[in-house]
């Protein structure tokens, strides 16, 4: 093998390795934080919960058996091995996108209709989504694993890409069947367009109703939220859907790693860390804190919410999205 190809494979190898450790570790401490802390038990914390999990389980389908190929100087995965790797990225990407969605359309009642968050975001409503998010992408996958690999495989087993990925496979296939997965690619993408127009109509109506409020902290969290969602799927839909005749291996490398690689390593910081509120929730986990927020919430009584009345519970939930410090101030007095 040419020295410069080796050098480029552990610089891909070191490039990976770190933004897989960046991803284990935001994520890591974001699942630790909100299971552990009771007061972190609420809707936006939930769902943050869960696309934690996601994350960690979409890096994790890709990234290891990638570096494990830089660094050992291979490209071999079973068609087993493949399937598998196929059909959970598929499961978990679906189901990250649609959770978006869902923790867009949380703010957007949490600002936007605050009397009415504690009636239309309850415990069970919210189960009932990310169960629907989960079972939408088990759905998808299941449909999109099915149609690829039962088409016939005659153009050799090499793809061009550092994971099983839907384009790479298709171009594998010698049969006018490989039309149907595109299609179903087609629909895919027409299903997420709309998605992503009802995430910026949220998005517009949250900016409307916060301009009058003195606190960027909204602007900080949404503008990234809704910049990390756009560069997905445009990402995204230019990787499945560009012409064969604009096809390269470094452009379908960066395509893949822009979608698939980094929304996992700076989500814990768009959607997380960001938050005041359990950026000290992390820091306790992590060792003693001397930030006076954060005393009350290990050594005080903790907050219940159970006894508060609808408006209370709605006031709480829009002064947890725009100014945590000051709603756990006045829970403390």
């Amino acid at each position: 093998m040419p020295r410069d190809t080796r050098q480029l494979q552990l610089l891909h190898f070191g490039l990976f390795l770190g933004i897989y450790l960046a991803a284990l570790l935001g994520n890591g401490l974001i699942l630790t934080a909100i299971a552990c802390n009771h007061h972190l038990h609420t809707p936006m914390y939930f769902f943050l919960l869960n696309l934690s999990l996601l994350d960690l389980g979409c890096i994790s389908t890709t990234v290891p058996k990638a570096m494990a190929n830089f660094l050992w100087d291979t490209r071999i995965i079973s068609f087993f091995g493949c399937t598998m790797q196929f059909f959970m990225f598929v499961v978990l990407v679906t189901a990250e996108f649609y959770l978006l969605i869902i923790m867009a359309y949380d703010r957007y009642i949490a600002i936007c209709k605050p009397l009415h968050y504690g009636t239309i975001m309850d415990s069970r409503t919210c189960f009932n989504m990310v169960a629907a998010v989960w079972g939408s992408g088990f759905l998808n996958a299941l449909l999109h694993t099915s149609n690829t690999f039962s088409l016939p495989f005659c153009k050799g087993n090499a793809l061009d890409q550092f994971f099983c990925e839907i384009p790479q496979i298709l171009k594998l296939s010698c049969s006018d069947a490989y039309l149907r997965e595109v299609g179903l690619l087609l629909i895919s993408a027409c299903l997420a367009s709309g998605c992503f127009v009802f995430l910026v109509v949220s998005y517009v109506q949250i900016f409307r109703a916060v301009l009058s409020i003195p606190s960027m902290q909204a602007f900080s969290t949404c503008l990234p939220h809704l910049a990390v969602v756009s560069l997905f799927l445009s990402t995204a839909f230019f990787a499945y859907l560009k012409p064969p005749s604009m096809s390269s291996s470094s452009l379908n490398l960066l395509l893949a790693v822009l979608y698939s690689v980094v929304p996992p390593a700076v989500n814990p910081l768009i959607y997380s860390l960001r938050n005041k509120e359990l950026k000290d929730a992390v820091l306790n986990k992590i060792g003693p804190s001397t930030n006076p927020w954060v005393m009350p919430l290990v050594t005080g009584r903790q907050l219940d919410l159970t006894p508060l009345t609808t408006n209370r519970w709605a006031s709480m939930a829009l002064q947890t999205v725009l100014h945590p410090k000051e709603t756990i101030h006045s829970q403390e007095r």
